[in-house]
């Protein structure tokens, strides 16, 4: 099974749902990697802020992050400029993707190559 998780809460809005919504893809991706699925984890939209946050060691979710850090495949290259996030993804040394060539951006992580490649899609 192939699942491609995209963050894109956003934890700028400090809700308990935001928390909420990337403890569970993080977990989602835990789960799948322990089965011996392909998992993918990409961050889109202001989801690009995430990894900065992740990184933090006080952060509630570093550990779950930590352990699945090596199936996050990168963040949306035009959204990391456009919610502020370029700084801070590249930091923590998160790939900008930018796949996907789109006018008037730098270009974004392309989504439908997942679903063009029979990927299962979860959005949180």
């Amino acid at each position: 099974m192939k699942t491609a998780i995209i963050v894109m809460s956003d934890p700028k809005n400090g809700s308990e749902e935001a928390l909420g919504r990337v403890f569970n893809a993080l977990a989602l991706a835990s789960e799948c990697k322990q089965k011996g699925d392909e998992v993918a984890v990409v961050f889109n939209g202001t989801g690009t802020r995430w990894p900065a946050e992740l990184t933090k060691l006080s952060h509630p979710a570093n550990a779950l992050y930590n352990s699945v850090r090596d199936v996050v495949q990168g963040v949306s290259c035009g959204c990391v400029e456009v919610f502020g996030a370029k700084e801070g993804a590249e930091s923590c040394g998160v790939p900008l993707k930018k796949d996907h060539a789109l006018a008037g951006t730098a270009g974004l992580l392309s989504l439908r190559r997942y679903v063009s490649d029979g990927w299962n899609m979860m959005v949180f």
